[in-house]
């Protein structure tokens, strides 16, 4: 608990090496976009209304909108925008998606204490290494399988954390946010059952967003806690120990295994697509097939697509579009690519040209492949009306830690998600403005290219 909380305590101050602040940017930008697209979707709107019926001091701003609340409100918020669909990052071993939460709770909290952009990318890379290292210490994918959330688990931590190194806490003082994180961390897999993508939006990124804000401005107004969450009597690797289940007690001392030279952030993924991670390697693989052979939808016979056996389950024939693996395959083959509107045409599920390219889908959860698993390989095989068969076995997907996007590729990303929202000039001063965010003295001089 010393040795965390002073860690963390320091982190605001405390220098990056170029690469992982270089990396850092990426993320920043990339679920900024995420935010902004996320206005229009229908779980972000019902984000927007909610926040306007709570008030709240004009603190932070909530982004895509002219609407300024408290930090935590706005961490709310953006969490869900940041999340209202799949366009955010992921981070594949502790099974997280850590921008959402811990991005938003950094942005609003910045706002709030008027930090400098050096000291938000200090926090959001401090909140990734937290949120995975927690994940990671409670054996992030056998605690999935038996019920429990790492999505949200690990966010919550690290977006308390940066909230917590914003405020300038002292470290007695950042082992009582942790107490109260853990009193508020919670989480249940049965998001997948969300068919709007509302729940979904809340437990990936509102809820986690808001608890870390909410357990670092208690403790920055004055109250106290518990000192020892991770160690003492009843503490929070006890509640969490589900050792007969999964075969394996928590690993507190993940916690702190490379804290300061091993950066989580370089391990996280940005999606090239604007989709369900399980379908980010078979869309990399069809577009690669359809490049070099001239694929075009009256081609194709018959589609085979192999994922891991979780991923097959979480985009098998889904009734959003995003994530529904069948109907990615048959937009890209008939658009020759997936842009982030076709990926989110929900008219399209009904459109018969799609639905009759869809029929020819067939999607196998391959267990070879689930063993590979954080790795998320794909492999499409397509069965050619000429008689050919082609394949192509995507090992490692664009923009994973193994093949990561340029600084060019994210900024085209995040550009042209912002523009609908933002409009061409605003959307690119925001680009330049959060590559440049570390010569930035105040955040809130990001507040006119935020808002709508």
């Amino acid at each position: 608990m010393l040795e965390l909380s002073g860690y963390i305590a320091a982190a605001r101050r405390r220098a990056l090496p170029a690469p992982v602040l270089e990396k850092t940017r990426h993320h920043v930008l990339d679920t900024i976009a995420a935010m902004v697209s996320g206005t229009r979707l229908l779980p972000g709107r019902k984000a927007i209304a909610y926040a306007k019926t709570l008030g709240g001091a004009r603190e932070a701003t909530v982004v895509g909108t002219k609407f300024t609340t408290d930090a935590v409100n706005a961490a709310f918020a953006n969490g869900m925008l940041a999340h209202a669909d799949e366009t955010d990052d992921s981070h594949a071993p502790s099974l997280t998606h850590p921008g959402c939460g811990i991005v938003s709770a950094a942005l609003a909290m910045g706002e709030r204490e008027r930090s400098s952009g050096a000291a938000l990318l200090r926090s959001v890379a401090l909140g990734y290494d937290i949120s995975a290292r927690l994940s990671l210490s409670l054996h992030g994918p056998e605690f999935r399988a038996v019920g429990h959330l790492t999505h949200s688990f690990g966010p919550t931590f690290g977006a308390a954390t940066a909230a917590a190194a914003l405020a300038g806490l002292t470290p007695d003082r950042v082992r009582h946010v942790l107490s109260y994180t853990a009193q508020q961390v919670s989480g249940l897999s049965t998001y997948m059952r969300d068919t709007d993508h509302i729940e979904k939006a809340f437990d990936f990124g509102g809820m986690p967003a808001r608890n870390g804000v909410s357990a670092a401005t208690m403790v920055a107004a004055g109250c106290t806690g518990v000192d020892d969450v991770f160690t003492g009597e009843r503490n929070f690797f006890v509640a969490y120990d589900e050792s007969g289940r999964i075969g394996k007690a928590p690993a507190p001392d993940t916690l702190l295994r490379g804290l300061g030279t091993e950066y989580e952030i370089m391990n996280t993924n940005i999606k090239r697509w604007s989709v369900g991670s399980p379908i980010q390697a078979p869309l990399d693989s069809l577009l690669e097939l359809i490049r070099a052979h001239g694929v075009k939808a009256r081609d194709v016979e018959k589609v085979t697509v192999r994922v891991s056996q979780t991923g097959a389950n979480t985009v098998d024939n889904r009734e959003m579009p995003d994530i529904c693996m069948q109907h990615l395959c048959a937009v890209m083959l008939i658009d020759g690519i997936v842009s982030f509107e076709s990926a989110h045409d929900e008219k399209r599920m009904r459109d018969p040209e799609v639905l009759a390219l869809r029929r020819r889908v067939e999607l196998i959860g391959d267990e070879t492949l689930q063993k590979l698993l954080p790795q998320r390989q794909g492999i499409v095989e397509l069965e050619l009306k000429d008689g050919r068969h082609v394949r192509h076995h995507t090992t490692m997907v664009r923009g994973t830690a193994d093949n990561p996007m340029t600084r060019a590729e994210v900024d085209e990303k995040c550009y042209h998600l912002m523009v609908p929202v933002l409009g061409r000039k605003r959307a690119r001063a925001l680009c330049d403005a959060v590559w440049d965010i570390d010569r930035c003295k105040d955040v809130r001089e990001l507040r006119p290219l935020l808002r709508a």
